[in-house]
């Protein structure tokens, strides 16, 4: 019906509450030096996004010095926690300060499960054994010629900002479709790459909506000009984007994968 609000499922028991602790200033230099050269903090947050609800976001630095970072970090939310540059310490404030931070909501926060460290520093080491102490499971996103294989290890997960920036162009072209197509079509990509990177085995309609939506949560396909989520799909089989079968014991629709790659 017209005018009516999408629904959206119920949050699935096993999505992780997700707490980001960014430390720019090592993730900055770290990408100047890389072959990526530019850092994109929405690349970082949509690849999150795949793994559960972000909760928490926040960046330290010296704001001043970093001040070409504040629109993007302001318009993805992210709460700026401004530690201006060290002078007499030999131990950087930011660190400090994020690590306090983080041990903090680990005690106040029990819903919170997943922490990110957004830094290559090994110094944030004895952290995530703390927070691994308390049932909390870790990831790691860091630059690769600039992370600490001390923290590499230490990490539940770790994930390279290269690759992230890499996986970037996966996923078959959308050409010859419109300009709502494209959108659509390619949030539907991004969301299949993401489950197959989640290792996810069988690709349901149902699972492959709800992280859609949890990459867009306003995305609805009758805004797009379908009556139903199997009718989006059937679109995208016949403009070659994915394969399609149906699952025998329920009768539902799964994704087998892309139809080509670029």
């Amino acid at each position: 019906m017209a005018g009516t609000a999408a629904q959206r499922p119920a949050a699935s028991p096993e999505e992780r509450k997700i707490a980001m602790f960014c430390d720019l200033e090592n993730i900055a230099l770290g990408v100047r030096d890389s072959e990526v050269k530019r850092f994109d903090i929405t690349l970082v947050l949509e690849r999150l996004l795949e793994k559960g609800k972000i909760i928490v976001k926040r960046a330290y630095a010296d704001w001043d010095r970093y001040s070409d970072f504040k629109i993007a970090f302001h318009e993805s939310a992210i709460e700026l926690i401004d530690i201006p540059q060290r002078r007499y310490s030999g131990k950087n404030s930011a660190d400090i300060k994020m690590v306090v931070d983080a041990m903090d909501l680990c005690y106040a926060k029990e819903h919170l499960d997943t922490f990110v460290v957004l830094s290559g520093d090994s110094d944030f080491s004895p952290l995530v054994s703390k927070l691994k102490e308390n049932n909390k499971y870790v990831i790691g996103i860091g630059v690769k010629n600039s992370s600490s294989n001390l923290l590499v290890d230490n990490c539940d997960e770790f994930i390279y900002y290269e690759d992230v920036w890499r996986d970037r162009e996966k996923g078959p072209e959308l050409t010859g479709v419109t300009k709502k197509k494209a959108e659509v079509f390619s949030l539907l990509v991004d969301s299949v790459l993401a489950l197959q990177r989640e290792n996810k085995d069988v690709l349901f309609g149902s699972l492959i909506k709800q992280t859609m939506q949890r990459k867009k949560p306003s995305f609805n396909e009758g805004y797009y000009g379908y009556s139903t989520f199997t009718e989006l799909l059937q679109d995208a089989e016949r403009h070659s984007i994915v394969k399609l079968k149906k699952d025998q014991r329920s009768g539902t629709l799964v994704v087998t994968g892309f139809a080509k790659r670029r």
